[in-house]
């Protein structure tokens, strides 16, 4: 979903709960990566991977200039003869440690060998966030949570366009006492490359 559609349901949704819910869980998830400088890892369930919310993670970090966004895809089937980035094993979650953040992604509750994975990582100190599911047990887990109950006018998908779109969104930058190296160079090279002032 483009930055044109999901303004279009941003409109539609004016004056909902979902704008606001959307924006706060999205608001923990980025403040959670960004100030423990990355780490995310997602995971679905067996029968749902989040193939999409991976892919928009990916390019709202590269559109907002906060690569923390972009998330490691844990996957429940993962081979090692599969790609480097859809090769990542459940074994992952279980190394999980502080600083990290697990995003859960499921439409339903996601299983007990799931939720053991989920709450080892927990007490190892990763923090963890659920999205869809009004699972008791994932929510008691979980630091933030946002559910999709069915029978509402958006669908899981639509959830999670709305959370990555606000998750790459009101990026403050940060100040630094001293201009990055980078800074200098460009700023050097835009004066340098200016034509002359015009003389009258």
């Amino acid at each position: 979903m483009d930055a044109v559609r999901v303004a279009l349901l941003r409109e539609v949704l004016a004056g909902t709960e979902w704008l606001g819910a959307t924006r706060r869980f999205a608001g923990v998830l980025r403040g959670s990566v960004v100030s423990h400088g990355g780490g995310l890892l997602l995971v679905g369930t067996s029968a749902y991977e989040p193939w999409h919310l991976a892919a928009h993670l990916v390019d709202e970090a590269a559109w907002s200039g906060t690569p923390e966004l972009a998330p490691t895809l844990v996957r429940h089937d993962a081979c090692p003869s599969d790609p480097a980035h859809l090769s990542v094993g459940l074994g992952r979650i279980e190394a999980a440690r502080r600083g990290e953040t697990l995003l859960v992604v499921s439409p339903e509750g996601p299983g007990g060998p799931l939720l053991e994975r989920v709450s080892d990582a927990r007490r190892a100190g990763a923090t963890v966030l659920a999205l869809g599911s009004s699972d008791r047990e994932l929510a008691s887990l979980a630091h933030e949570s946002l559910a999709v109950p069915e029978g509402t006018d958006l669908d899981l998908d639509t959830v999670q366009h709305l959370v990555s779109a606000a998750a790459g969104e009101n990026v403050v930058p940060v100040t630094r006492g001293r201009r990055r190296f980078r800074d200098q160079v460009s700023r050097l090279t835009e004066h340098l490359t200016a034509p002359p002032p015009a003389r009258w």
